[in-house]
């Protein structure tokens, strides 16, 4: 039987002294299985700390698997399996003492549909701080994560009003003041803007830049203009005939739009598949 533990804080000061201190994660050697059929090959790299990373590649290459293994969230698959590490802050989430609710506090995430709560404004906010436990004073937190979702000055004079009846856009934003109330150190982002129109997705983009600055961000996009305008680093994943995903290049966003190594980059982000 595992037995699911805290954090210690020393623990992680210890291996945070070993590992970059503008590194987030190091993954190394991830290979992910759904069943029998595996999914993700030999996955290695790293994650800048406030930067904003891209993850680009055609559907089926395994964009959002990745993604989910940075917090656990292939957890509730059925059958998925991971072999490898993925370290945050230099500790391997995928440890048996790690538990996948206190990871998801720190490593929160962003959904390719908005999917407020059947609740109020303020109660979407508030409700993931109150499961974790906190005892401040929850009027200023929710203000507080309105703010930095940009959604205060939309909402303020309705903050009981239902979270469904916002627009799409207006939804996405309070689906990350939602995510944002726990105060994460991670923002992960799959497809945030997808379902909205381009007003409402340049407001998103604008906001994500905004939180770079206090927050890592890694966003699935199939938008390549998205990609190019909003990240600092870009990931390129293919999958072969096999359908298994593997990176085919990692690098600056500038580099990996204007000069890629990897002619199958090339070909990608020029629309000539995909």
């Amino acid at each position: 039987m595992i037995t699911k533990t805290r954090w210690v804080p020393d623990m992680f000061e210890e291996r945070q002294r070993q590992s970059s201190p503008d590194v987030v994660y190091q993954i190394r050697g991830l290979n992910v299985w759904y069943g029998a059929q595996q999914v993700l090959r030999d996955i290695t790299l790293d994650i800048p700390r406030n930067r904003i990373t891209a993850i680009i590649g055609p559907s089926g290459c395994g964009k959002s698997t990745f993604l989910r293994t940075l917090n656990r969230m292939n957890d509730l698959i059925p059958g998925a399996r991971v072999e490898g590490e993925v370290l945050l802050d230099g500790q391997n989430i995928y440890a048996p003492e790690v538990d996948p609710v206190l990871l998801r506090r720190r490593v929160g995430m962003v959904f390719q549909k908005p999917n407020p709560f059947p609740k109020s404004i303020y109660e979407n906010v508030a409700w993931a701080a109150r499961i974790h436990g906190y005892r401040g004073n929850m009027d200023e937190l929710v203000e507080w994560a309105l703010r930095q979702a940009a959604l205060w000055d939309e909402v303020k004079d309705k903050l009981d009003q239902p979270g469904i009846a916002l627009s799409g856009g207006q939804q996405q934003r309070l689906c990350i003041a939602r995510a944002l109330a726990v105060k994460p150190e991670v923002l992960l982002m799959d497809e945030p803007a997808s379902a909205l129109d381009p007003i409402a997705t340049l407001r998103i983009e604008d906001l994500m830049r905004d939180l770079a600055r206090e927050y890592t961000i890694v966003v699935v996009t199939h938008n390549m203009q998205q990609a190019a305008r909003v990240s600092d680093l870009t990931v390129f994943m293919l999958a072969g005939e096999d359908r298994v995903g593997t990176i085919i290049e990692y690098g600056p966003t500038q580099e990996i739009f204007t000069n890629p190594r990897d002619k199958r980059t090339e070909d990608y982000i020029t629309g000539r598949f995909g």
